[in-house]
């Protein structure tokens, strides 16, 4: 069947990366050098992960949109406080603060939606179940896609709940470890939404308190563990097993979002040019630095002569 009623957005989570200089962004950089206006030539989504971190007001988003200004169809999503998922204790300040954000960017009509990501000791229970129903309750106004971990997300009657509730659930690609939920699509909604985090099973857990039952509420690595679990590149047969499930699953489907979120060295960048190359069939505008460090994308490649950044 068709899919071409389907709207692909692909990109990266964050943008950012001082490992991306050489292998994305140019190494001379100009006075005027913006990354998110470099980035947004390229790509026409982005998935904001410093605001699991942050609380930002609509002033950042206020530069996020003029600095897409132009762009047809460039969307930010927004990945909810840690307030809300991690720690499971917010207040009214906390709501009126990602809302101030949220609603800025919809009103410029730049918001893709907003991310709810809970960590793998996160259950599916009756308990579970009445919290991501108030969150979504608190946060009606967007469209809401929320990333669970844990394996019993993946049963029927987690199925059954979000359908009912309405809520778009995140397919994952992660290490296949323990209790791990594994790469399978949910249709819930109209709209599907996925994070590709890498393979990387020997750093995946690193830091993390193995003596703590809770130990994936805390935020036990250190940044540097945290993106070494990351450090994965994924080879042109995964992205085409990855691709084909995406592909099975397009029946009236109307948005996908797809995030690469295996960032070290910019192998998140190249695996998305490869995904929309795939998904879209094809040839993609790549920057140039892309291609001097991943030779194997040539093939896709469009040629330069509207590139401006080349």
């Amino acid at each position: 069947m068709s899919h071409s009623k389907t709207k692909f957005y692909i990109g990266t989570a964050g943008w950012k990366y001082e490992d991306w200089v050489g292998s994305f962004y140019p190494k001379k950089e100009t006075g005027s050098f913006d990354w998110l206006q470099y980035y947004s030539h390229y790509f026409n989504c982005i998935e904001v992960n410093s605001t699991f971190y942050a609380y930002m007001n609509d002033r950042v988003a206020s530069a996020w949109i003029r600095k897409t200004e132009g762009l047809e169809d460039f969307v930010f999503t927004i990945k909810l406080h840690q307030d809300f998922t991690h720690k499971r204790k917010y207040t009214k300040q906390n709501i009126a603060e990602m809302s101030n954000l949220l609603d800025a960017l919809r009103k410029a009509g730049r918001l893709g939606g907003l991310l709810i990501q809970f960590p793998q000791s996160f259950k599916f229970d009756s308990t579970s179940a009445h919290y991501i129903s108030e969150l979504k309750e608190v946060f009606c106004k967007y469209d809401i896609f929320l990333e669970v971990r844990h394996g019993s997300f993946q049963s029927a009657e987690s199925l059954d709940f979000f359908k009912t509730a309405k809520i778009n659930c995140i397919t994952i690609d992660q290490p296949q470890l323990g209790n791990a939920a594994g790469f399978k699509p949910f249709i819930t909604c109209d709209s599907l939404y996925f994070r590709l985090h890498g393979r990387n099973k020997e750093e995946w857990f690193k830091g993390f308190d193995k003596t703590s039952s809770n130990n994936f509420d805390k935020q036990a690595q250190t940044e540097a563990e945290r993106s070494a679990r990351y450090n994965y590149m994924y080879s042109p047969g995964e992205l085409v097993e990855i691709s084909e499930k995406i592909k099975s699953v397009l029946d009236n489907i109307v948005k996908v979002f797809i995030i690469t979120n295996n960032h070290p060295k910019g192998n998140a960048v190249a695996n998305a040019f490869q995904l929309i190359n795939m998904l879209e069939k094809r040839k993609v505008l790549i920057a140039e630095p892309v291609l001097k460090t991943y030779s194997l994308l040539n093939e896709i490649a469009e040629n330069f002569e509207n590139n401006l950044f080349s």
